[in-house]
């Protein structure tokens, strides 16, 4: 039987000493939770929390026909980016489906970065060399590169002191710079919470320096850190998808409620059966859902109408620590789509009545 090796985030330790649980996630060793799942969600909520979520995966995309490549392969028009911007997108598949969702980073003329999901990097790397069919220069920089996020309302307070750049940076934006006296720092004012913050890049080797002074930067307002349990509950009151749970190689992204990031105004992989699909209707849909009765719906729990009849499924699902109820992201027909449509999640048998509502459920 094959064994499957583990990847180490190059801040392990520093986790293991902090008393992280550690478990496996998209093939490394990751930090799950610290002080427990509910305090840490508030506490970013609220304050500001760290997460290492260096098992994300970078791409450098530059030179001649670098744009052109990416135009090919993602849904969003990479045409309306200038340097210092962000964009979120799709690598859409052959067959309808969703290779993976990713952000472009404009860096510099004609100098890209496309971070992916790392328990998508081999199939991601596959497929972005499959298509460069003009030689377009792209290099793997995941293996060496970190990523904390730091994130929440007293993240820029936090992180000022560490740098003589503006933090002061409007959302989906990006500067590269000197960071904690380190050089070559990118920082973007992105995250997966919802509730602001920045995602700081740097190479493995400064790891340990960028560690330390984010860590004593944190002591003036009460950072604590926070694993991936509670990047997962924020990102769901959010309503931002997860693939592989919301969104995957089946789900197309205007079933998944991505159409203002499929655009039209250019051609990319299968955009024409996309754009047909558009024109026709989607025979279903993600929708937002809270529970009217007690219970947690799961991942793969059955959605059916109030004579049991399945009309959907479960992809996402938590008991929400910043709105005390229970919430979750499934995949219905489109007639039980509506805002305000009354559903059933099918827990251990029982019938628990939902209701259709609008995302984000957190409003902040």
């Amino acid at each position: 039987m094959e064994t499957i090796e583990i990847k180490d985030i190059a801040l392990k330790q520093k986790h293991i000493d902090l008393g992280a649980k550690m478990v496996e996630f998209a093939g490394f060793n990751m930090p799950l939770q610290y002080t427990g799942l509910t305090d840490e969600h508030l506490n970013v909520r609220d304050n500001v929390g760290v997460f290492d979520v260096s098992h994300m995966g970078e791409f450098m995309v530059t030179g001649e026909g670098a744009l052109d490549l990416i135009q090919r392969i993602t849904s969003n028009d990479a045409s309306k980016l200038s340097i210092g911007k962000v964009q979120y997108s799709c690598f859409p598949n052959n067959e309808g489906g969703i290779v993976d969702d990713l952000l472009v980073y404009m860096l510099g003329e004609e100098e890209y970065m496309l971070v992916v999901n790392g328990a998508n990097l081999d199939k991601d790397w596959a497929w972005v060399n499959k298509h460069n069919t003009s030689n377009v220069s792209i290099i793997d920089k995941s293996s060496n590169i970190s990523l904390l996020a730091v994130q929440g309302p007293n993240a820029q307070k936090m992180l000022q002191p560490l740098t003589n750049m503006d933090l002061d940076m409007v959302y989906y934006t990006v500067q590269r710079g000197v960071f904690a006296g380190v050089d070559n720092v990118i920082i973007s004012s992105t995250g997966y919470t919802g509730a602001g913050g920045f995602e700081v890049y740097f190479e493995n080797k400064d790891a340990e320096a960028v560690w330390n002074a984010i860590q004593e930067a944190g002591k003036v307002v009460d950072m604590k850190m926070a694993g991936l349990a509670a990047r997962d509950t924020l990102r769901l009151e959010m309503g931002f998808c997860l693939y592989g749970n919301d969104i995957n190689d089946t789900t197309s992204p205007l079933e998944a409620g991505l159409g203002w990031i499929t655009k039209f105004t250019k051609d990319f992989v299968n955009s024409d059966n996309l754009k047909a699909q558009k024109e026709a209707g989607v025979a279903k849909k993600l929708v937002g859902f809270e529970l009217l009765e007690r219970g947690i719906p799961r991942h793969d729990y059955e959605i059916v109408d109030a004579d049991g009849n399945n009309i959907g499924i479960v992809t996402s699902g938590t008991m929400a620590p910043s709105l005390g109820k229970a919430i979750g992201m499934g995949y219905v027909t489109k007639e039980n789509s509506k805002v305000d449509s009354e559903i059933y999640i099918a827990i251990r048998n029982k019938k628990i009545k939902a209701q259709v509502v609008k995302m984000p459920f957190y409003k902040g």
